[in-house]
């Protein structure tokens, strides 16, 4: 870990407008997180967690505010650039995989490649050494239908580090998987932190993982709170 910020968000304000009027949900909120730190965000159900780790990836633009990725302040870039930054700097991992399943497991860790015009050649590399080492090597020519909850995931885990991200944004990973599943992916994300020094923010229910990391904050009011106690 260094005291380098790879992410880096002032002032963020973003809420959503329903019909009953206008619901806030992060309130001027502030965030740095170091490169090479694995941080827990955690915080009751519906208090904006999801919301949050989808501005920090660009996937939903907040009202106001600013945020620096890898030292690029991106909230101007057009979508065109938005699009090849996350491509480049950004790996997600939600609860819910979005596997394709026409496709087999190797070629959706693939896709992200592909998109940005790898050759196939190299793109299918790239896949094959990272199921392999997540322990699915055998795996990789099967559908997503073929494979377990925990298989299904750590597929999610390949594709979105087949294009080298400096960081990984995983949202509830472990919510669908029972507790030795879940257990093994928290294993894994702290693996791949410490080992390839990704820069891990994790969204987590689970005390365990959010323990395991080097940090938590906790999302209350629209703001990030060091956990009481």
């Amino acid at each position: 870990m260094t005291d380098t910020p790879v992410i880096v968000a002032e002032g963020i304000v973003k809420g959503y407008r329903t019909p009953a009027g206008y619901v806030p949900v992060l309130s001027g909120l502030d965030l740095e997180v170091r490169a090479r730190e694995m941080l827990a965000i955690t915080g009751a159900s519906g208090v904006g967690k999801s919301t949050l780790l989808h501005v920090l990836g660009t996937l939903d633009r907040p009202e106001s505010g600013r945020l620096v990725l890898g030292g690029e302040d991106v909230l101007g870039l057009g979508e065109d650039r938005l699009r090849r930054l996350r491509n480049r700097v950004l790996g997600f991992v939600f609860q819910f995989h979005h596997l394709l399943p026409e496709f087999t497991a190797l070629e959706n860790v693939m896709m992200p490649a592909l998109i940005a015009r790898v050759p196939a050649g190299e793109a299918g590399g790239r896949a094959a050494a990272l199921l392999d080492e997540l322990g699915l090597a055998a795996r990789g020519h099967h559908r997503p239908g073929a494979l377990s909850g925990g298989e299904q995931q750590r597929v999610a885990v390949a594709r979105a580090l087949v294009q080298s991200p400096p960081i990984l944004l995983a949202d509830e990973p472990t919510g669908n998987l029972d507790q030795d599943t879940g257990d093994r992916l928290h294993d894994l994300l702290r693996r791949l932190n410490r080992e390839k020094g990704i820069t891990v923010v994790v969204v987590t229910h689970n005390e365990r993982l959010a323990a395991a990391c080097d940090r938590r904050l906790r999302l209350d009011g629209g703001r990030l709170h060091a956990p009481r106690g």
